[in-house]
C-alpha cells in the first residue's frame, strides 16, 4: 500500500499500522451530550476491529452501554521535539459487547500483564467497530478515511485467520531463534498473533508489533515476509 505520490506507505496503510502496533489509546464516550475522554490499552482484531477490556465498574462502559457511540484516538512517536510531529489516527467507531473467548485471548496476549485479572466478573470485552478515520501522518497531514479505505480485504482477512494457529505454532516450535532475532532482543519469544498487516511476538510481560512491508492475502506470502525480515535483521 505505496502511495504513488511519494512512494511513502498510503495513510491507510500508516493508520492500520498504527492501530494495530499501539498498546495505550485515549477513548472518547459520552453521557447526554458531555464528552469523556480516558485511557484505555488497545488490542486488534483480525478485521482491525478494537479490543478493549473494560471494567463494568468504569466510567466509559457506562457510557457505552448507554450509547455506543464512540472515538479512539492512538498517537505514535513523534520525530522532533514537537508533539504535532507524532502520526496519530482517530476512529470514529460504534462499541458493542464481544463474547468471542478467542478474541478475548487474543486481547490477553497482547496485554500478558493482565492475565490476573482478566477473568474478573466484572471484566468483559469490547468490539468498537471503525466507522471513519482521520489519519495524521505529522505536521499539517491529514486525510479523511471511510471505512472501506481504512479496513482489510474480507476474504484475506479470512485466510490469514484461518491459518494463524498453524503458523503461530510452526514458528514457535521450528523457528524460535529467529523470532528472537526479529524481536530485537534475547528471550523466549513466541508468536502470539499473525493477521494481514503483521504478528506480534511476547516474552514474558514484553510484547514487540512486527508489521509487514505491505498487506498480506495468504499464508504463503506471510512465509515470505519472515523470509525477508530475518534476512534485514542478520544484515543489521
Amino acid at each position: 500500500m505505496a502511495d504513488p505520490a511519494s512512494d511513502g506507505p498510503t495513510p491507510a496503510w500508516q493508520a492500520r499500522l498504527l492501530l494495530r502496533a499501539v498498546r495505550a489509546a485515549t477513548l472518547a464516550t459520552s453521557m447526554e451530550g458531555q464528552p469523556f475522554a480516558s485511557l484505555v490499552t488497545p488490542a486488534s482484531a483480525p478485521d482491525l476491529s478494537i479490543l478493549l477490556l473494560l471494567s463494568d465498574l468504569s466510567e466509559h462502559t457506562r457510557h457505552l452501554r448507554h450509547d455506543p457511540r464512540c472515538s479512539i484516538l492512538a498517537v505514535g512517536n513523534a520525530d522532533t521535539a514537537n508533539p504535532q510531529t507524532a502520526p496519530r489516527v482517530t476512529i470514529t467507531a460504534t462499541a458493542e459487547l464481544e463474547a468471542n473467548p478467542a478474541l478475548r485471548a487474543r486481547w490477553v496476549s497482547i496485554h500478558p500483564y493482565a492475565a490476573f485479572y482478566a477473568d474478573f466478573g466484572d471484566f468483559n470485552l469490547w468490539r468498537i467497530r471503525p466507522l471513519a478515520a482521520l489519519m495524521v501522518g505529522g505536521f499539517a497531514r491529514a486525510t479523511r478515511l471511510r471505512r472501506a479505505e481504512l479496513t482489510p480485504d474480507p476474504a484475506a482477512v479470512a485466510a490469514l485467520a484461518a491459518a494463524e494457529a498453524d503458523i503461530c505454532s510452526h514458528c514457535n516450535a521450528d523457528h524460535p531463534d529467529t523470532l528472537a532475532l526479529l524481536a530485537g532482543a534475547t528471550g523466549d519469544w513466541r508468536m502470539v498473533a499473525a493477521d494481514v498487516d503483521g504478528c506480534d511476538l511476547a516474552a514474558g510481560d514484553l510484547v514487540r508489533r512486527i508489521p509487514w512491508s505491505a498487506p498480506v492475502d495468504n499464508p504463503d506470502e506471510v512465509r515470505r515476509e519472515l523470509i525477508q525480515l530475518a534476512r534485514h535483521a542478520r544484515q543489521v
